[in-house]
């Protein structure tokens, strides 16, 4: 193994198109089949999500929330979005070293630091201090460029068309 994947990959999935958070949980879904414990934390999302639903049947997978079921305003975010953003990233920093996971999602954590809940900087202290061996996965739209110049992989995922643009409402096991 190259030195990389011993301490553990940094994935990226940005871009304006619908399914970052899915491939995520692919990812995990992945990691799980294999028999490795994995922990997702949702940034600026409070719905309750299938993922939480699918959570329950699946004992290695612990998923969290840091965030309420409104939009956030990117200009003058609300406190309590700002404290559950903080929150979360504390408890996802305690995940990262607790040894118990090997695969961490911070999803949309980087529409979290576009918004200025979180600061890049404590992002990048968290990614470069990080145990030997955790893989983490970093979802959102908006990922900076320094972020994709540190990630060992960036996918990025195109909008070309979506139903959101004919009136379809955001629908259960689709959206959420």
């Amino acid at each position: 193994m190259g030195e990389t994947a011993e301490k553990g990959l940094v994935m990226v999935y940005t871009g304006e198109g619908k399914g970052k958070t899915t491939a995520a949980v692919g990812q995990a879904l992945r990691a799980l089949g294999h028999g490795f414990s994995v922990y997702m934390i949702h940034f600026m999302k409070g719905r309750d999500y299938g993922e939480f639903l699918a959570a329950e049947k699946m004992p290695r997978l612990t998923i969290d929330r840091a965030g309420r079921d409104v939009f956030v305003n990117r200009d003058n975010p609300d406190p309590v979005d700002i404290e559950l953003a903080r929150d979360g990233f504390v408890r996802a920093g305690k995940a990262i070293y607790s040894g118990e996971y090997d695969l961490v999602v911070l999803d949309e954590i980087n529409v979290a630091v576009d918004y200025g809940l979180i600061s890049e900087e404590e992002l990048f202290e968290l990614l470069e201090n990080r145990p030997p061996g955790v893989d983490l996965v970093l979802t959102g739209r908006g990922a900076s460029p320094e972020l994709v110049k540190r990630a060992d992989m960036v996918s990025e995922v195109l909008m070309i068309k979506h139903h959101y643009n004919d009136g379809v409402e955001a629908r259960k096991g689709i959206e959420y």
